[in-house]
């Protein structure tokens, strides 16, 4: 595995700046799938996919949007139906009836996906689309990385939060050997045939690790490059919660235990991340 910054590592720098200190501008990619999962986002859905249908452009010559509403009990499912049928060209809608989980609404639009790049952030606002760019623009680079991690440069979350996120990083670099640097940052990029063998058994808030580890073990390669962070201006984060760090403590010692005393099935534990 490659991933940048990381001490033993070979690895990537990040996305050079251009004039004033900004973003240098990507190359176009020929086509990227866009997706985000949502739950309980009324007050940031439309402003995102607003922002998605200006930045995309820039990234992509062909493009979709996908929002996971992910059993949402405010107006997020019809703010997003609203959307779809705006921009049915470009915009769609996955539904789950309940609540399922983080990684099930990663699962959706992964699934849901049609292209050879998939990339998905978070449907809180806290990262800007057309960051995205600092993901394609270092997949294009000479080394041809799998999959771009993004990492935040200043965590702009509660300090309870942050807590949690560097015990979370250290145990999955001290029981999976996974080295990079923000190992839960809502902002990734994949290559879709790096996908397709992978299968993952997490719904919770494990999954997206649970996804790198079995990219790290089938050799994948994985590259970071740090993205701005942003403080969350509306609607209310539900990654603290007691079950959900409950749920993915349980699934990943499921997944460690599994791969100690049965490698090849742990690697088949789950399902299909592309259905």
């Amino acid at each position: 595995m490659s991933a940048s910054k990381d001490p033993g590592q070979k690895g990537s720098a990040d996305m050079p700046d251009g004039p004033g200190g900004t973003a240098a501008v990507p190359p176009k990619v020929t086509e990227l799938s866009f997706f985000f999962p949502a739950h309980n986002e009324e007050a940031n859905l439309e402003g995102l996919v607003e922002e998605a249908l200006i930045a995309l452009p820039a990234l992509a010559d062909k493009f979709e949007i996908i929002a996971v509403d992910d059993g949402s009990r405010d107006r997020t499912p019809a703010i997003a139906d609203e959307l779809a049928a705006r921009h049915p060209d470009v915009f769609r809608v996955v539904h789950h009836t309940t609540n399922l989980g983080y990684g099930a609404a990663l699962r959706s639009g992964f699934q849901a996906s049609r292209f050879d790049l998939v990339a998905f952030i978070d449907g809180d606002r806290q990262f800007k689309v057309a960051d995205v760019g600092r993901l394609t623009g270092r997949m294009a680079a000479a080394d041809a990385p799998d999959v771009v991690l993004g990492y935040r440069l200043k965590r702009a979350d509660p300090p309870i939060r942050r807590w949690y996120a560097r015990i979370y990083r250290l145990s999955n670099r001290v029981f999976f050997g996974v080295r990079v640097r923000d190992i839960d940052c809502a902002c990734k990029l994949f290559r879709r045939e790096a996908l397709t063998p992978i299968r993952v058994a997490s719904g919770g808030a494990f999954f997206t690790a649970e996804l790198l580890i079995k990219l790290r073990y089938e050799g994948r390669k994985l590259a970071e490059v740090g993205v701005p962070h942003y403080a969350r201006t509306a609607g209310s984060p539900t990654g603290a919660k007691p079950k959900v760090v409950f749920r993915a403590v349980r699934d990943f010692w499921s997944l460690r235990l599994r791969l100690w005393f049965r490698r090849s099935g742990a690697m088949q534990q789950g399902e299909p991340i592309l259905g």
